[in-house]
């Protein structure tokens, strides 16, 4: 899998960037993605994923993770039928947006690690760019139940 990691902020520690990379690489392979499954990842302050959730969400306010999945099926969007370029090109399957400082203060307000929190949102992200969303209880129940189990398989469990 090939992950693109860019760090906006200039302040992203590289243990960081690589506990990113390793984990997102961890679940490609536990979702059993193909090999030649493309994302980038960047890292912004508030005020960019605010400018970002204000332009694409209709949502004035900083966010901790926004995902662009390119094969989410919106009716807005250009079709493109995968199965018919699959193995001509790497399958790109979008990007995910985290603002470093909400990890921060969120890892800070649930008392745990940036770590436990830069994984999470990074995991959480990487989900919905794999169609797991949130919108029901239902799949709401799927997305966390496999988002702990991937975290817990990877040894990044929540500060007890």
């Amino acid at each position: 899998m090939e992950i693109d990691i860019f760090d906006e902020t200039e302040s992203v520690q590289k243990e960081h960037t690589e506990l990113v990379h390793s984990l997102i690489s961890f679940a490609g392979e536990y979702l059993k993605l193909a090999p030649d499954t493309e994302l980038s990842i960047t890292f912004v302050d508030n005020n960019r994923i605010q400018e970002i959730n204000r332009e694409y969400r209709n949502k004035d306010q900083a966010t901790d993770v926004i995902s662009f999945a390119l094969n989410d099926d919106m009716d807005d969007d250009f079709p493109i039928n995968m199965e018919s370029i699959s193995g001509l090109f790497p399958t790109n399957i979008g990007d995910i947006i985290i603002s470093t400082e909400k990890t921060l203060e969120q890892a800070e307000s649930y008392g745990h690690s940036f770590e436990r929190e830069l994984g999470f949102l990074a995991l959480h992200g990487f989900l919905h760019l794999n169609g797991y969303d949130h919108m029901t209880e239902e799949d709401e129940k799927e997305m966390f139940g496999l988002q702990k189990e991937i975290l817990d398989a990877y040894g990044l469990k929540r500060d007890e």
